[in-house]
């Protein structure tokens, strides 16, 4: 064994260790993460449809789905994520749709610059790269979420 590989090994059975701190913390970035796949998903669904179909534009279509995505990532937070119990507090409530209005914003503006530059696109194409806009926003977000729901909203204060 090398020194390196004792370091690590000394390292990892160091519960004071930078990286003990993470791993209290995988089983729940895992269900925060599969609850983000969950709500996307349900989302560019939405968005998917809303655009491709020409129902809305872009960026209507975009407002409409971060709205309706919102509702079941709460929940499924709340519930499962960070497992409580009762009934949704209003101080959980309002800085988790703030939190989701800040991704719409940043959002709203990849969409916006997107659908400038891909006006004369099919409408498949078109709601693409919203989908791709959409995700790159609420991605860039997702793990200063996480931190704000762990030790803020949901998380054992």
């Amino acid at each position: 064994m090398t020194t390196l590989e004792l370091d690590r090994t000394t390292l990892d059975l160091d519960p004071t260790a930078p990286t003990a701190g993470l791993r209290r913390h995988v089983p729940r970035l895992v269900r925060y993460g599969t609850v983000s796949i969950v709500s996307t998903t349900f989302s560019l669904t939405i968005l998917t449809v809303l655009v491709a179909s020409g129902a809305l534009s872009a960026g209507w279509g975009n407002l409409v789905a971060t709205l309706c995505g919102a509702v079941p990532s709460f929940e499924l937070n709340r519930r499962w994520v960070w497992p409580g119990g009762g009934r949704p507090r209003l101080a959980q409530a309002v800085p988790f749709v703030a939190m989701s209005l800040a991704g719409l914003a940043l959002s709203a503006v990849l969409v916006a610059v997107t659908e400038g530059w891909s006006s004369e696109w099919s409408d498949g194409s078109r709601a693409l790269l919203a989908d791709g806009s959409n995700m790159a926003a609420f991605g860039s977000l997702w793990l200063v979420q996480f931190v704000i729901c762990d030790r803020h909203l949901f998380g054992r204060r």
